[in-house]
């Protein structure tokens, strides 16, 4: 893998570990509030759910080129 590759991987990564924090905050807002949006809530917590494999992904790309 290119150090270019590297670095764009890297960016991903950063951008999607914000975007889970994010979504983790609009979570915890949106279920404070007594009367939320199930289908909201269950739609944001699938996203997570999708960005947190993206994540482990990329991180396992990662490692791999480390190792190799």
């Amino acid at each position: 893998m290119s150090s270019l590759e590297h670095q764009r991987l890297r960016e991903k990564l950063d951008e999607l570990r914000l975007e889970h924090r994010d979504l983790d905050e609009a979570i915890l807002r949106l279920t404070s509030n007594a009367n939320h949006n199930m289908l909201a809530l269950q739609r944001m917590k699938k996203r997570k759910l999708v960005i947190k494999d993206m994540i482990l992904k990329i991180e396992s790309m990662l490692i791999d080129d480390i190792i190799a």
